[in-house]
């Protein structure tokens, strides 16, 4: 209380900053395992698990014709590994810490910090998810190749975007009404294992189908992703820009919902979460 705090320049802020989320992040990540290893086998247990679930699914509904000339795995590996960033992005961000949180008590934290160290941890955890089971499949199974590997990680990274812009959106909605906001984000997490399109190629859908799926910006992104991956596929009815002004636009009217919440912060808000 008698500490008296010296004044720091833009630089020493910024360093502080990165810091705090750099220790922010790992203490997101040993949030559900005290061993961080663990948190990544069992991210790859889950998308494995829906890797077959996939599998299994093209094969008996005859559905393997309507994917990408090349190896088919991959072709289910880029919609499930895109489709899995994006969904645990919005659900981390999602539930990081709000502006009534215990946490924001303490000077430095604030929900920039929140929101960022919950996105990158999440972020690094689907890394090497993708990177330990491409991998084995690459080792074990099938000596595939990437046309473009930093384009198709670009799309990876404009999903998780997306995510960060999504899960602020409903970060902020969350304390004026947690139950709604809840089945919302269970709802919207539901639906894009369809609205994502991860299961279609744009460029082979008749356009009344592709209107269906046009306006999900991930949607945009597995295809750009699949025309980086294939050599034999060019993506002409999918934009990244698209999904990046998207993301940047959600982000913006999620911070401002999250500045106006804060602003009118309560404590007693948690009692009804």
């Amino acid at each position: 209380m008698f500490q008296q705090r010296a004044n720091e320049t833009r630089l020493q802020s910024a360093v502080s900053m990165v810091e705090l989320i750099f220790h922010s992040s790992a203490h997101t990540i040993r949030k559900g395992h005290r061993n961080a290893v663990m948190s990544i086998v069992t991210n790859m247990v889950r998308v494995i698990l829906l890797i077959v679930i996939f599998y299994l699914l093209y094969t008996v509904l005859g559905l393997r014709r309507a994917a990408i000339r090349g190896d088919f795995v991959l072709f289910m590996m880029s919609g499930v590994f895109i489709y899995m960033t994006h969904v645990r992005t919005v659900s981390a961000v999602m539930g990081s810490e709000g502006p009534a949180s215990p946490m924001m008590k303490h000077a430095p934290m604030n929900t920039i910090v929140s929101i960022a160290a919950a996105a990158i941890s999440t972020l690094y955890i689907q890394v090497l998810t993708m990177a330990l089971i491409l991998f084995v499949y690459y080792v074990a199974i099938s000596h595939f190749s990437i046309q473009d590997p930093a384009g198709a990680f670009g799309c990876i990274l404009v999903a998780w975007l997306y995510g960060i812009a999504v899960g602020t959106v409903f970060l902020a909605l969350k304390p004026w009404a947690p139950e709604i906001t809840g089945i919302l984000s269970t709802v919207y997490q539901r639906a894009n294992m369809i609205a994502s399109g991860k299961m279609f190629v744009a460029n082979q859908i008749n356009p009344k189908m592709r209107n269906l799926f046009d306006w999900n910006p991930l949607y945009h992104s597995i295809d750009q992703a699949r025309g980086d991956i294939f050599i034999n596929y060019n993506p002409h009815f999918s934009s990244l820009s698209y999904a990046l002004y998207v993301a940047l636009a959600l982000f913006c009217i999620g911070m401002i919902g999250e500045f106006y919440t804060s602003r009118r912060a309560s404590i007693s808000w948690d009692a009804r979460r």
